[in-house]
């Protein structure tokens, strides 16, 4: 196996499986990892069982996971809930990777500014007893929030995925090449923005775009789309 091909990244699905699941018939990687908006009409597990035995499969979540109660749950309680590289450090193929879920919200926090909460507690604190009761709405779930962010600081990874963008892009976020640098990180992966590139940041950290259902191996080389 060519050894950058073990690890695949697949873009945004939007419901469209196939790509991936060619993919991995082809190049026989050691893991996938999906960077989110899988528009689940079903659960994940039932999109991808042509592949399951066959590759180990990880997931981050897009915005589209949290638009209803239907796709929030056929991802995060699907038969892959506990693949979610959200917010943790994980071995994968050799390579620590760190997920980070969701996308930034000016109503949570929207980098440059400063956050409008420092973190769950802080929002749900000022809640009514109702919301508090009830919990987060999938709105709120699907927001980046700073404490969470901040925390991550402290970790060490070799590869960050998130669904949002670094700074690279013309409407990403500095921030996360910021916590790329923080954690010795050298690649980014990233969905979200439908476009396949491939750029080099502060730090030396290599950027790389994956549009919607393509798929890229460790080198950023996109193998379908």
């Amino acid at each position: 196996m060519n050894q950058h091909n073990r690890i695949l990244f697949a873009g945004d699905p939007h419901g469209n499986f196939k790509p991936l699941i060619a993919a991995v018939h082809k190049y026989q990687p050691e893991a996938v990892i999906l960077l989110g908006d899988y528009d689940l009409e079903m659960p994940l597990e039932s999109c991808l069982e042509e592949i399951v035995g066959i590759t180990e499969i990880w997931w981050i979540a897009g915005n589209h996971d949290f638009e209803t109660p239907g796709k929030y749950n056929n991802l995060f309680n699907s038969a892959f809930s506990d693949k979610d590289l959200h917010l943790k450090v994980t071995e994968i193929a050799g390579l620590r990777v760190v997920g980070l879920s969701g996308i930034f919200l000016g109503r949570v926090w929207y980098p440059p500014q400063q956050p409008k909460w420092l973190g769950k507690q802080h929002y749900l604190h000022h809640q009514s007893a109702n919301i508090k009761h009830s919990g987060m709405s999938l709105k709120y779930k699907s927001a980046i929030w700073h404490d969470e962010f901040e925390a991550l600081k402290a970790l060490k990874a070799d590869i960050l995925v998130s669904h949002e963008a670094p700074g690279s892009h013309r409407h990403g976020f500095n921030v996360i090449g910021e916590l790329a640098a923080a954690m010795g990180v050298t690649n980014i992966f990233h969905g979200h923005l439908h476009e396949n590139y491939a750029t080099t940041i502060k730090n030396n950290i290599k950027v790389y775009g994956v549009a919607d259902s393509a798929v890229a191996d460790l080198l950023g080389n996109t193998l379908s789309e």
